[in-house]
């Protein structure tokens, strides 16, 4: 059974404020509609429909999935019809239909739904009304009412394709959600477990809880580098992005910052892309004598490509000379600069080896370095 998936996502989401439409606006690090195309990527043949003025937040928010974004229409029914229609150039057999809103939908609640579908013509989640329930004018309650037998609905509302999109073809607009096209087309609906969780962003209020919630997902990597270069004749160092004057050089394909080696390390071990090497080949000749901050940028950017920000960066340089501590702090800020990050998020400093080993004879210098990468 093929399912394809449509997400709702033409409104203008006014009530959430900030100006954007609410399915454009960032939660815990990525836009609303991101985290939403994310829960179902995978599943089958993906429609986003969106108003016709977002077309280019929606391919922003789009790169990298497979599916088609279209236009929608005026009300919801005909946003969802022009997704219905879109898929029905190679019919699926269920088809899902996901408000955008709901970026906190689980696996669970998706696969319960798919599940009735295999009994019902059509399926949604809900949750029963628990809280007594009033009637008032604004500013005083007028009356009570019976919860019993009350749910309240989300999505996605799944059905078998072919009877939802001539339930809509036949409908004249202006219904709620799409259980309410369905039952009007005389298609028995189950009703699935919800979860409290599955919120629709609706008001200001609704971004922080949401926040909370996707929060727990958070995708957190350490990675640690490693990196040694032997001294030669010349007359300075390069440590952290600093030229320090000393009686020897260190020797290496690029400009050999054994430190900014091996931060660069660290990103890229976080996000299990091997190393410099892989990336910057020291075979390739045009990267002889190259600045090591054009590597360290790039697995920066990477790891911001790929949806981490980074929390801190720790270095530790062994060496007996030169003597670190002086130029700590300019090494901060360059590494700060490089990388855009805030100096108090960088640690960098020495220690010796005691005169043991390559260190302690003062042949080269060595570092360790560990990132620390959390999704954005």
């Amino acid at each position: 059974m093929q399912t394809g998936i449509i997400i709702v996502a033409a409104g203008r989401g006014t009530r959430a404020g900030g100006g954007l439409a609410k399915q454009w606006r960032r939660v815990a690090g990525k836009p609303v509609a991101r985290w939403t195309l994310e829960a179902f990527a995978g599943r089958g043949p993906l429609v986003m429909v969106v108003h016709p003025d977002d077309m280019t937040q929606a391919q922003a928010v789009a790169a990298g999935l497979d599916l088609r974004i279209v236009t929608g229409g005026a009300d919801r029914s005909a946003s969802v019809r022009a997704g219905l229609e879109a898929l029905a150039q190679d019919s699926p057999d269920h088809v899902l239909i996901h408000d955008v809103a709901r970026p906190c939908v689980s696996p669970a609640v998706i696969d319960a739904v798919l599940d009735a579908l295999d009994h019902h013509p059509g399926a949604a989640p809900a949750l029963p009304v628990t809280d007594a329930l009033w009637t008032g004018d604004g500013t005083r309650v007028t009356g009570t009412r019976d919860r019993e037998g009350l749910y309240r609905a989300q999505t996605p509302q799944g059905f078998r394709f072919a009877e939802i999109l001539a339930a809509h073809r036949a409908h004249p607009g202006g219904a709620a959600d799409d259980v309410a096209v369905a039952r009007a087309a005389g298609l028995d609906v189950a009703m699935t477990q919800g979860d409290e969780a599955n919120l629709k962003i609706t008001t200001p209020g609704d971004f922080s809880r949401a926040d909370s919630y996707l929060r727990g997902q958070m995708d957190i990597r350490l990675g640690n580098g490693f990196d040694v270069h032997a001294f030669e004749e010349g007359d300075h160092v390069i440590l952290c992005g600093v030229r320090i004057p000393h009686s020897h050089k260190l020797k290496g394909h690029s400009d050999a910052d054994v430190g900014m080696h091996a931060v660069t390390d660290a990103i890229y071990g976080a996000l299990a892309e091997g190393d410099i090497g892989r990336h910057f080949p020291p075979s390739d000749p045009q990267w002889k004598g190259a600045a090591s901050e054009i590597f360290l940028r790039h697995a920066v950017e990477l790891a911001r490509d790929r949806g981490f920000a980074i929390g801190n960066i720790d270095v530790t340089l062994i060496c007996e000379r030169p003597k670190v501590g002086p130029h700590a702090h300019e090494m901060t800020g360059k590494m700060a600069e490089i990388m855009t990050l805030d100096a108090g998020r960088i640690s960098i400093k020495a220690t010796t080896s005691e005169r043991l080993g390559f260190t302690g004879r003062e042949e080269g210098i060595a570092a360790l370095a560990t990132a620390t990468l959390v999704s954005a």
